[in-house]
């Protein structure tokens, strides 16, 4: 493996300053977020118990790009994600991200190849109709025990609280917007 593949070692110590063991010199989150846009791997460990510590450090150095005006997750996104920490998705959201996020990188290339020779480079990007299938499928298991809008649920149930068919109308919005915004790209 070489030192590229390998992630770059940072030790917090315990008066919370960080330290990057390949250039033996103390680092920022700054820092650290420019190692992660250059392509470097990182992982943040706490010297004294060992505990990882890189979810924490990524996660805030999200939140203060967010908090400066860099904007990248819409609050709808961020709504969602603490709604997901209290539901049944719990479970399916991290996948459903992850793999979501692994399909762009995939096909963020391709996309720039194809860009100039399809009139829609989104549809002929590869697995765009997987991505398509998979946000269909991250719904169909966030409704799942919601009641669908008709007038009465499955065997007579009583319809769903206007609340959540509201909700399902509104992220379902959600999603064709955003559908609609990568097939006009």
């Amino acid at each position: 493996m070489t030192d590229d593949a390998k992630p770059l070692l940072i030790k917090r110590y315990a008066s919370r300053r960080l330290y990057n063991t390949e250039t033996s010199d103390y680092v920022t989150l700054e820092d650290i977020a420019r190692f992660i846009r250059d392509g470097r791997e990182v992982q943040i460990v706490d010297l004294k118990t060992g505990d990882d510590l890189t979810r924490q450090y990524l996660l805030q150095i999200i939140a203060e790009h967010e908090s400066r005006g860099e904007s990248v997750l819409p609050i709808d996104v961020l709504t969602d994600l603490v709604r997901s920490y209290t539901t049944s998705a719990q479970s399916v959201v991290p996948q459903f991200l992850a793999a979501s996020f692994e399909m762009l990188r995939e096909g963020q290339s391709q996309l720039m190849e194809n860009f100039s020779s399809f009139p829609n480079p989104m549809a002929s990007m590869p697995g765009f109709d997987a991505l398509q299938r998979q946000q269909q499928a991250f719904l169909k298991s966030m409704m799942a025990g919601w009641a669908p809008s008709a007038s009465s649920g499955p065997e007579g149930e009583a319809p769903a609280p206007a609340g959540d068919r509201d909700e399902l109308k509104a992220i379902k919005k959600q999603l064709a917007d955003l559908q609609s915004k990568l097939s006009k790209l």
